[in-house]
């Protein structure tokens, strides 16, 4: 699978595929942040629409986003935020003109859906990194500029720790756990045969985590992976007290997890929505060696 790059003068499309920005600043920020990468911010004509909880109205949305596929002057395309949208608009994308042009597109949390309908529809690597709008750690720009560059945008997972022993290689595939199980049963869910699955989330109790994994598990998706890597699960909302003592462990979730699979992984990676994340290119060959805790990009 071709794994696309961008030079130093790139121009990169600024879209909002999903959820609305919180205004000027964040437009700003997002245009900062591509100069800062010495590329040239293109902004798309919607990006700061706004329909109740999404980035303007299904039309709006794709049409930005498309236009940045077609024309042969944009170099990349930056998702300037996640929430919810993309879903709406994947059976309208302009998928052969990825196929015609692959370029790097960029972003994560719903950005997900985005790059799970690229690797069917387009057998091409897409980026699961920042959103634009992110205030970048110096981790992060490093992660995101060694990926955009062809470089190993990955490495030794500090922090992390090892579920269950040994080493695996294949595809990268994943991103978002919620918007995962929301693809299972579509057209557009990742193809998860010998491929290193990568799962995050915010915002979600432990309880939801189980079923959503449970979900993933019993549709047969986990149990033909290779290998797993789970990333950060930030702002677990507290139990209720009359759930209190029912409470579980999040490690012990994964951890039935990483024994029912059987399949090398790692937990507490930096990937989700987090200061310091990798950008990973989804759709790249990867190896997971999870006794030394590394993910290094083959390609």
């Amino acid at each position: 699978m071709r794994r696309p790059s961008i030079r130093a003068d790139a121009r990169v499309a600024l879209v909002a595929p999903a959820g609305p920005l919180n205004g000027e600043r964040d437009l700003e920020r997002a245009k900062e942040n591509v100069r800062s990468l010495g590329g040239v911010p293109v902004v798309g004509a919607n990006v700061l629409a706004r329909a109740g909880y999404l980035a303007g109205d299904d039309g709006a949305r794709l049409a930005d986003l498309n236009d940045a596929l077609v024309d042969d002057a944009i170099d990349a395309v930056w998702c300037i935020r996640g929430g919810y949208g993309v879903m709406r608009i994947l059976e309208t994308i302009d998928y052969a003109a990825l196929r015609r042009r692959p370029k790097p597109v960029i972003g994560y949390s719903d950005i997900t859906a985005l790059h799970a309908a690229i690797a069917t529809r387009c057998d091409a690597v897409s980026f699961h990194g920042p959103t634009a709008r992110a205030e970048l750690s110096i981790f992060s720009r490093e992660s995101l500029g060694r990926a955009l560059t062809g470089g190993d945008p990955a490495g030794l997972a500090e922090g992390a720790r090892r579920l269950a022993p040994g080493r695996a290689r294949g595809r990268l595939v994943g991103g978002n756990l919620a918007i995962l199980c929301a693809l299972a049963g579509t057209p557009y869910a990742p193809d998860y045969r010998d491929a290193i699955v990568v799962m995050e989330d915010v915002n979600e109790a432990v309880y939801r985590i189980d079923r959503m994994l449970t979900q993933l598990r019993l549709t047969g998706a986990l149990g033909s992976c290779a290998g797993i890597v789970f990333g950060q699960f930030t702002d677990i909302p507290g139990d209720a007290p009359e759930e209190a003592l029912g409470a579980r462990i999040l490690e012990d979730v994964l951890g039935e997890v990483a024994s029912a699979v059987g399949v090398p992984c790692i937990a507490g990676a930096p990937v989700g929505h987090v200061a310091d994340q990798w950008t990973l290119p989804l759709g790249a060959q990867a190896e997971l060696d999870a006794d030394a805790r590394t993910l290094r990009i083959l390609e």
